[in-house]
């Protein structure tokens, strides 16, 4: 069943949806090239960094788990399909198919015609996060519309084409700053929660789920990319209103959660 987006809006609780908006604005901050000389994120040393990234938080000081080997565990093996490759590093700037973005976005289909059931947990089958497909710098072959966006509608399994007034050149930029250094990935996938779809019914907590969700979505594309041979890594090295703006989308309805790269 389709239902258009604006019905949400008839059961959203005003408060609510200001509340989540200035929560989310908590998180944002601004990458751009003129600033990059003055700005920092934190002012904590390099060294100090170093040793604080990657660790594990033992909470239990009094006793050494490591010395009972009944406790101890076993990683997957290398080939194992549930083991996921390393984040690309940096993208080389291969193009790649059409044909292999529809492969790509399988897991996230609806499962059977007999269901609503998508390939991914959702609390209370609301399915908030909607998911667009950017070809970046046209580096995709065989792109079949105008607009190099297209929004994936999972039940229908299918996709519809988005606004073809983007700039993508500079949306690929807003996406992918030229003060980064990852190269050119081919294909972004932009996770954006529909504010009123995870709100309507849990309010609060439907911002939560809808994290959880998008955390879901991501995983399995990255593990569809490793059984396809494509690299991919999570982004978030962007700022939420240019991304929105360069899809024309209303940025107090959708918030970009995270952005995959893929090449």
């Amino acid at each position: 069943m389709t239902i258009a987006h604006d019905q949400y809006l008839k059961y959203i609780t005003p408060e609510v949806m200001d509340d989540t908006l200035a929560f989310h604005a908590k998180g944002n901050y601004t990458i751009h090239r003129s600033t990059q000389h003055i700005s920092t994120l934190h002012n904590i040393p390099s060294k100090t960094l170093e040793k604080l990234t990657g660790n594990e938080l033992p909470l239990n000081v009094f006793t050494n788990s490591s010395n009972h080997t009944a406790l101890s565990l076993s990683t997957l093996p290398a080939n194992h399909c549930l083991r996921r490759n390393d984040s690309c590093p940096h993208f080389p700037g291969h193009t790649i198919a059409f044909d292999t973005v529809r492969s790509l976005l399988a897991p996230l289909l609806k499962k059977n015609e007999l269901s609503y059931k998508i390939g991914y947990p959702s609390g209370g089958a609301l399915y908030p996060v909607e998911v667009f497909c950017i070809n970046l710098h046209n580096k995709i072959d065989h792109w079949p519309t105008q607009s190099n966006a297209l929004h994936l509608l999972p039940s229908s399994q299918t996709f519809e084409a988005h606004t073809p007034t983007i700039d993508i050149d500079k949306l690929s930029r807003a996406i992918v700053p030229d003060c980064s250094n990852i190269g050119s990935p081919a294909l972004a996938i932009a996770y954006f929660i529909y504010l009123p779809k995870a709100l309507f019914k849990y309010r609060y907590r439907g911002y939560r789920l809808a994290l959880m969700e998008r955390g879901s979505m991501y995983m399995l594309t990255d593990l569809r990319c490793k059984e396809l041979g494509l690299e991919g890594r999570p982004w978030s090295g962007f700022t939420d209103h240019e991304v929105t703006n360069g899809l024309n989308l209303n940025p107090a309805l959708f918030l970009p959660a995270c952005i995959q790269l893929v090449g």
